[in-house]
């Protein structure tokens, strides 16, 4: 089964929509997984857990987007989408093809 961490910060308001966005891409692949969701309060959890910024999805420990740039810490974070424009939430096809990786 695969485990997905679901790391988020109460001071983000996109993480409802990008939880939503994870478990709707999840039931449509019929992938079996279990969503450890994470509220991260403070800076150091945020190193610790590898937040590069709310919300950050990772799969089996490796971050759904293996080319952000990001530093780890508490934030908003900011997904660079497939057609270049910036978006605080991952694309579907973002999540989808790290599921289907991982």
């Amino acid at each position: 089964m695969l485990k997905i961490s679901f790391l988020y910060s109460e001071d983000c308001p996109s993480h409802h929509e990008a939880l939503n966005r994870l478990r709707k891409i999840i039931d449509q692949e019929g992938v079996a997984a279990k969503i450890e969701i994470v509220k991260v309060k403070n800076n150091q959890e945020a190193v610790t857990l590898h937040l590069r910024g709310s919300p950050t999805i990772l799969m089996d420990g490796v971050d759904i987007d293996p080319n952000s740039t990001e530093q780890f810490g508490l934030g908003c974070r900011v997904y660079r989408l497939e057609d270049g424009r910036i978006s605080p939430l991952p694309s579907e096809s973002m999540i989808r093809k790290a599921l289907r990786g991982a």
